[in-house]
């Protein structure tokens, strides 16, 4: 039997011995296709099992269930535009490669021994439930029934990975829930329509439940004139916003200082108000990075490598985000760098966090942080960053 025909008999076998755990198909034919990969999962509706399968593109994921005896064929139909497929039981996995040089058919020992729940609805905590649908629907991303509207749903996805976020963020920095609690005050500055600062706020207010002042620093008035009267609309007590530029707006003494997409420049801006302020939680997403592409050197062995524009413009960026992180660190900030959201929703997806460390440090330790921000800038040429002002006033104590 050849490769294809025993792969299609050994996925109709799982799924009738209920053995099957889940089914992926890659690699696509045409690089540039709608659909990049396909997934499945054995699920039960109203008592019958199907395979439900998503189909993966870059800007949305479509569904399709097929009842079991229609999966070979359905299968079959749809690995004639791809070069891989990995069928993974709890007896085997079974890798499938098509191609030129001949089919092949490899047997792994199975990846997963424990069957996954069949429920076709898998439960993910998520933060927006139903407190959040006021303001969602006065920001237009979702309908009258709460569902996302389908052109706004990389915004949607963006706002819950970030307050889930966040989320972990407020542990890390030691705030509990309680209405005994003192009131946090987050300050999202360069806050474009409010997106994000409903987000912070709702978990503040209606995910922990404790006393909140989420200030929204825009330096367009229309903008803050429209989100000032959309918190006026949902009632969201503490929530306010105020026109001001990233760098020069007046700050008061704030818990967390957040600016997301921030372009240049400015997420240096917020980085340096963030210290300056001492706020207990830095968080920047940043946006387009400038300022170090031009002063870039080709460090060897990279020379070679980095003669090539674009591979220069992404370690442009991975030097700036990675200097940012040092001088956080430098500050007495805890630090850490993460995908805020999946490249398949936006290309600007890291995100830089620090929670401050309030344990004393050493005239060595800070002087040790300096060294390695000199020896970072050196290596790769860079004689002026925007964070060099903060460097040269000295550590926060």
């Amino acid at each position: 039997m050849d490769p294809l025909a025993s792969f299609l008999q050994q996925l109709a076998a799982a799924c009738a011995d209920d053995s099957f755990a889940r089914l992926t198909l890659s690699s696509p034919n045409d690089p540039d296709a709608d659909v990049q990969r396909i997934v499945a999962r054995l699920v039960e509706i109203q008592g019958a099992r199907c395979l439900s399968f998503t189909l993966r593109e870059a800007k949305r994921d479509t569904t399709h269930n097929v009842a079991l005896d229609e999966v070979p064929a359905f299968v079959g139909r749809e690995l004639a535009r791809f070069r891989a497929a990995m069928l993974a039981t709890t007896a085997a996995d079974w890798q499938l490669q098509l191609g030129d040089g001949g089919d092949k058919l490899i047997r792994h020992k199975p990846s997963q021994k424990a069957k996954p729940a069949r429920a076709h609805d898998e439960s993910k905590k998520t933060y927006l439930g139903a407190d959040a649908m006021p303001w969602l629907q006065a920001l237009d991303l979702v309908d009258q029934q709460g569902r996302t509207k389908p052109k706004l749903a990389d915004k949607k996805a963006q706002l819950d990975r970030y307050v889930e976020i966040l989320a972990h963020l407020a542990q890390d920095c030691g705030w509990t829930a309680g209405q005994d609690q003192p009131a946090l005050r987050l300050v999202d500055v360069g806050c474009g329509k409010g997106h994000l600062t409903f987000a912070a706020w709702h978990l503040v207010a209606n995910v922990l439940r404790r006393p909140v002042e989420a200030i929204g620093v825009e330096a367009r008035p229309e903008l803050v004139e429209q989100a000032n009267a959309r918190a006026a609309a949902v009632g969201a007590p503490g929530l306010r916003f105020v026109a001001g530029d990233i760098g020069t707006a007046p700050l008061p003494a704030v818990d967390a200082l957040v600016a997301l997409h921030a372009c240049n420049t400015a997420t240096d801006h917020a980085i340096r108000r963030g210290i300056e302020a001492r706020a207990k939680l830095v968080v920047v997403a940043p946006c387009c990075h400038q300022e170090v592409r031009p002063q870039l050197g080709t460090p060897a062995p990279l020379g070679p490598v980095l003669r090539h524009g674009f591979m220069a413009e992404r370690m442009a960026e991975w030097v700036t985000d990675g200097l940012r992180a040092l001088v956080l660190e430098w500050a007495g900030y805890k630090t850490k760098v993460v995908e805020f959201v999946s490249s398949e929703h936006t290309g600007k997806n890291v995100m830089i966090a620090g929670v401050r460390d309030d344990a004393p440090r050493s005239e060595a330790q800070r002087a040790e942080a300096r060294a390695r921000i000199d020896a970072f800038k050196a290596y790769f040429g860079i004689g002026a960053q925007a964070l060099d002002p903060l460097l040269q006033q000295g550590a926060p104590r």
